[in-house]
């Protein structure tokens, strides 16, 4: 098995299972936290990504969890190719794995759950205003602004050159994980209200495939017209943002 492979499948997989499971926890009817709200969901995507890095460094991977930061350092030359494509599909898996245990925490709530796009918004997020363009650049700034400031949290808590985003949190110490998730909170309450703020290929398109496969009552589209964006944009704003700083780091 490839080095980092479980550690970002468990992560992945448990980033998926607690960030969409508190998007099931507000959307889903007879759901104790039916309603709660934007900032509910959005707190609940922080300490996924939080418990998701610490599990990913507890069994060994890198903290990533986000195949567009793995393809920004492979295009940069900061992560070897083989073992960033073997971290992708070990994030894939994990975050399809988060999913079908969400839906099963939730069964019994699906058949009691009338609105088809809910259930969708449940496994993979979808714009607020569909407009293609408008909603890559939203994905594009967001998913800069993950890598970017990660990157910039890297250098501040002394990880000695290495990157949050693309590389290993391992150095940071167990501040690292805490100070990442907050980033994600304040990400989701700036940026996230045109797209749902994707900012990861694998926790929109793993998700969503499996949306597509389960027997869900009352589903609906899964809405491929739209797949495209969560996993272009991040990518672009990963690579722009990890070239960047790459860029301008020696400067600092």
């Amino acid at each position: 098995m490839p080095a980092g492979f479980m550690g970002e499948l468990l992560g992945t997989m448990i980033l998926i299972l607690l960030g969409d499971g508190v998007v099931a926890a507000v959307l889903m009817n007879r759901s104790k936290a039916q309603n709660a709200g934007w900032i509910v969901i959005t707190a609940g995507w922080a300490f996924a990504v939080m418990s998701g890095i610490f599990v990913s460094q507890a069994f060994g991977g890198v903290g990533s969890l986000n195949p567009a930061g793995i393809i920004a350092g492979m295009v940069t030359g900061d992560r070897d190719a083989g073992q960033g494509i073997a971290l992708i599909i070990a994030q894939f898996l994990g975050a399809a794995i988060g999913a079908v245990l969400v839906w099963l925490a939730y069964l019994a709530h699906w058949p009691v759950t009338d609105d088809p796009g809910a259930k969708l918004g449940i496994f993979s997020t979808g714009p607020a205003i569909r407009n293609p363009t408008a909603n890559v650049i939203t994905e594009v700034i967001g998913t800069f602004g993950l890598v970017f400031i990660a990157n910039a949290i890297g250098r501040g808590l002394g990880a000695a050159g290495e990157d949050v985003a693309t590389n290993s949190l391992v150095n940071l110490g167990n501040l690292a994980p805490v100070v990442i998730g907050l980033l994600i909170w304040g990400l989701g309450l700036s940026l996230g209200g045109p797209t749902g703020y994707a900012l990861n290929p694998a926790r929109d398109l793993g998700p969503r495939i499996v949306h597509a496969i389960l027997p869900i009552p009352g589903k609906g589209s899964s809405d491929w017209g739209y797949s495209w964006i969560p996993v272009v944009g991040p990518i672009i704003g990963a690579i722009i943002a990890q070239v960047l700083f790459n860029a301008l780091a020696p400067a600092l």
